[in-house]
């Protein structure tokens, strides 16, 4: 099919993605049809077929990309430190990394279940790597006698999905800066370890 008049195929590509992201955030993966994605972007169905074999690709593309990016800014944002100053980092990075992508954050956790189980495992291997770096911060701490917790990986959890919790309500016009609230549950992460 040939592409609609004034399309480019540089700039095609990351519109699909930006659509497709938009769609599965707001309906869920399961009821967006590759025809929305098209009609969203401005091109015909068959266009999206030069961008993305199908729409699990278009999934698994945006959990990969979300990840790969999320990695690669931890370990830019990671300096050496003592485990209170490390979960410090942790904390204070989580929040804003995710903060300013709401729609990304909500399909790497929402949308697991729509992964096939090759692309789960891929996505899961990816999301332990960043989970595995906490657990290491929280086990330097127990070892170092300054964490009282009773399991690094629950505590792991814990500590992720609270983090993660700010997207599904932090608002950029309520009554708290993003900085205030990273103040808040930096001061409620410090007394949730501290032995």
């Amino acid at each position: 099919m040939a592409r609609t008049a004034g399309s480019h195929s540089a700039l095609t590509a990351p519109r699909i993605r930006e659509a497709a992201q938009a769609l599965f955030a707001q309906h869920g993966y399961a009821a967006v049809s590759m025809r929305q994605i098209a009609a969203e972007v401005g091109v015909q169905v068959g266009a999206l077929y030069n961008y993305t074999s199908d729409k699990q690709s278009l999934l698994f593309d945006l959990m990969s990309s979300h990840l790969d990016d999320l990695l690669s800014a931890r370990a830019e944002d990671q300096t050496e430190a003592d485990p209170m100053q490390a979960l410090e980092q942790f904390t204070r990075f989580h929040i804003r990394f995710h903060a300013r992508r709401p729609d990304a954050v909500f399909i790497a956790y929402m949308e697991l279940r729509n992964l096939t189980p090759e692309n789960f495992a891929t996505i899961e291997a990816m999301r332990r790597r960043y989970e595995d770096g906490l657990s290491a911060i929280l086990r330097d701490g127990q070892a170092q006698g300054a964490f009282r917790i009773q399991d690094a990986r629950v505590a792991t959890m814990a500590i992720i999905a609270m983090l993660t919790g700010v997207n599904t309500w932090f608002r950029k016009t309520g009554r708290l800066s993003l900085s205030e609230v990273e103040e808040i549950y930096w001061d409620m992460m410090r007394r949730l370890v501290v032995a």
